[in-house]
């Protein structure tokens, strides 16, 4: 259990991390910017969410959560699968503009449920 608060804060930076590597990326296509897509910007994100996601898992066992007991965490992971659906489509540029912009704000707005969720931990 002494593990618990150095992962739960490599967690939360990579989090914070996630929601700024996507917006940079949306700024630069909106920018006109596509050469980011040449740069470490395109595999950097993935590399990421890789340990978001272990830090998240570790989490789960570390602390005995169980998604199946606390509501919150179970809406958490539904707003993260959207959160990537929208987030496909808001990044890939054979979509259409108004498309993406769509799906961009879609997803920036699971991406801020996510973390209000993972703040407050609500009770349903």
């Amino acid at each position: 259990m002494e593990a618990y608060p150095l992962i739960r804060l490599v967690h939360m930076l990579a989090a914070y991390l996630t929601g700024l590597l996507f917006v940079l990326r949306l700024l630069l296509d909106l920018a006109g910017q596509p050469g980011w897509r040449q740069t470490p910007l395109r595999w950097l994100p993935h590399v990421n969410d890789t340990v978001l996601l272990a830090m998240a898992l570790s989490l789960l066992v570390l602390g005995g959560w169980q998604i199946t007991a606390h509501s919150w965490l179970a809406l958490k992971l539904l707003l993260l699968l959207g959160y990537i659906a929208a987030g496909m489509v808001a990044m890939r540029p054979r979509f259409d503009l108004p498309a993406r912009a769509l799906a961009a704000g879609l997803a920036l707005a699971q991406l801020t449920g996510i973390y209000y969720l993972a703040v407050s931990r609500p009770a349903f």
